[in-house]
Order: structure tokens, then C-alpha cells, then sequence
């Protein structure tokens, strides 16, 4: 199995950086172009026009990658089905922006029932065809774990969903959601190597698409992966850390994400009862933009929280 987890990474990585070359020029080809916010930072305007869903790249190396492995391998089966579904979400989202011209794709209602049902199927894959039960892993603890009973099901719809669009929300600089997930991609690909869990494969893989996609999405970006690729990866981190009874760890290891969705919300809620502002621009990554911080900095600096609270969390295992 260990021998595995370097295949997999290996393979997603070459195969990602084989795709790209061929998939790039076609979303060129195709104008599926990025639409940036007229209220985002004017920085950005330049990237009007950059080629968009490029996650089918990612998705694509993954899945390739993750059948190879796939036999009686109904924890990855899981994972999959999950960072699929997110994926085809995204790409509907994306698609719809790109035909319509215009920044918002999929409506609120329409991405929350279509996020629900990827995550009832979810729930009920881990309870019947992965047998799990409803207990999870408390960090610090030395693997001691909590029967949450009933509640796990609120609070695994709550998980689910707050964790997809969170990294939904991380993905606005070139490179960062994928640089921040590459490594909580490693953090539970190590974990899963020192448990000799059938998770290894798939996050291997995922571990080796991100590397070969940072090479055409770092700064400055040749292909951003749009809401195809960053639901696809939220479904990735969330389905992996609950089938590994780690959910409780994303506030760990995915400090960048619970940052960013909290720096939304408190900034909607602050706006609402103020009218003014609490940070310059949310999510917060752009905060620090206007506040003088080069693109660079903004996601080295993110890179190497995540990668100070990955170290933290194999502590707390």
C-alpha cells in the first residue's frame, strides 16, 4: 500500500501536466474565460479572460489516478463519489457563468439542494456501505474518540457544506486553494500511510494533481480552476476527513479555510449592523491585498500557516 501511495502521486502528477498543455489552449479556444468581479480588487481585472475550469483537469488526473486503485477499495469509492459530485456542481456553476457572461452562475437555492443531495448520499454511504458509526476523533486526545449519536448527522450536513464553500471562498489568488490544499492533501495522505488506511490512494493522488496543477495555476496564472476544481477539493478534504473520523481536524490543518469563511461572515454580519466595513474587502486574503501585500505574499504566508497547523495536527493525533 505504501508502494501505492508514491504510484498515485506520481501518476496524477504526470498526468496532470500532460493534460494541461491540451486542456489549457481548449478553454482558450472555447472563451472559458474567467468573469472577474467588478467589485473585487481592480488588480484583478487583468486576469479577465484567463482560461476557467481548469478543476476539470485536477478531476480528471484524481479520477484517472484514483480507478487504478479502486478495487474493494470502498473507502476511496466514498471519497470519490463525493469529490465528483462537489465537482459536477462547480462545473454547472462555472459553465452557466461562462454561457451567461456574467459572475454568478448557479443560484443560492440551486447550489444548496444540489450540495444537499451530494451530502445525504454521502451520509448514507458512510452508514451503510462503508458500516461506520457515529463516532469521530478528538484532537489532543491520544485517537480517543466521541459517539456523537444522533447529532453526528446535523453536524456532518453542517460540516459538509461550511467546508465545500469555505474552500470555495480560499480559491481568489493564483495558487492559493490549490497551495493550501496540496498540503492538507499530504497531512492526511501521511496519516493515512502511518494507519495503512485505504484512504492513501486517493489522497496521493490528490497530492499529485495539485503539484502538477501549481505549475500552470501559481503566479502569474495560465489556468484557474474556478468552482469545478475548489467544490471538487472541498468534497476531497471533507469526504476524506470523515471517513478517516477526523472532521474535527479541518479546524486544524484547514485554519486557512475556517479563517477565510469566518472573515465573510463577520464581515456581512459587521456591514449589516454597522453599514461599514470590519475588513477592507472579504474573504480576508483580499483584505491583506489592499492593504498592501503583494499576491505573493498574501499566498506564501497562507502556504506556510497551513503547513505550521498540518505539523501542529499530526501532534494532535
Amino acid at each position: 500500500m505504501k508502494n501505492d501511495a508514491l504510484y498515485a502521486a506520481l501518476i496524477a502528477f504526470f498526468l496532470n501536466i500532460a493534460m494541461s498543455p491540451f486542456v489549457i489552449p481548449l478553454l482558450q479556444k472555447f472563451k472559458f474565460g474567467q468573469n472577474v468581479r467588478s467589485d473585487g480588487p481592480n488588480s484583478h481585472l487583468k486576469k479577465s479572460g484567463t482560461p476557467t475550469m481548469g478543476g476539470v483537469i485536477i478531476l480528471g488526473s484524481m479520477v484517472l489516478t484514483s480507478l487504478l486503485f479502486s478495487i474493494n477499495n470502498k473507502e476511496l469509492h466514498t471519497i470519490l463519489f463525493v469529490t465528483i459530485g462537489f465537482g459536477l456542481i462547480g462545473f454547472l456553476d462555472d459553465y452557466i457563468k461562462i454561457v451567461k457572461r456574467r459572475s454568478l452562475g448557479l443560484t443560492a437555492r440551486q447550489k444548496i439542494i444540489a450540495q444537499l443531495v451530494v451530502t445525504g448520499i454521502f451520509a448514507y454511504a458512510l452508514k451503510v456501505y462503508l458500516g461506520l458509526d457515529t463516532s469521530i476523533i478528538l484532537p489532543f486526545s491520544e485517537g480517543r474518540e466521541l459517539d456523537l449519536g444522533y447529532l453526528f448527522w446535523p453536524f456532518l450536513v453542517i460540516a459538509v457544506l461550511g467546508v465545500v464553500n469555505a474552500v470555495n471562498l480560499t480559491d481568489g489568488l493564483d495558487g492559493l486553494a490549490s497551495g493550501v490544499t496540496v498540503l492538507v492533501a499530504t497531512y492526511f495522505a501521511a496519516i493515512a500511510w502511518a494507519m495503512h488506511s485505504n484512504v492513501l490512494p486517493i489522497a496521493a493522488a490528490a497530492v499529485g494533481s495539485l503539484l502538477g496543477f501549481l505549475l500552470f495555476n501559481s503566479y502569474p496564472a495560465k489556468v484557474f480552476m474556478g468552482d469545478t476544481g475548489s467544490l471538487a477539493l472541498g468534497g476531497f478534504v471533507i469526504a476524506t476527513a470523515f471517513v478517516m473520523k477526523m472532521p474535527l481536524f479541518i479546524l486544524i490543518v484547514g485554519i486557512i479555510y475556517v479563517i477565510e469563511n469566518i472573515s465573510v461572515i463577520l464581515q456581512v454580519a459587521y456591514f449589516k449592523k454597522t453599514k461599514k466595513r470590519l475588513f477592507k474587502m472579504a474573504p480576508i486574503h483580499h483584505h491583506f491585498e489592499l492593504s498592501g501585500w503583494p499576491e505573493t505574499k498574501v499566498v506564501t504566508v497562507f502556504s506556510i500557516v497551513t503547513a505550521i497547523m498540518c505539523l501542529i495536527g499530526l501532534v494532535a493525533l
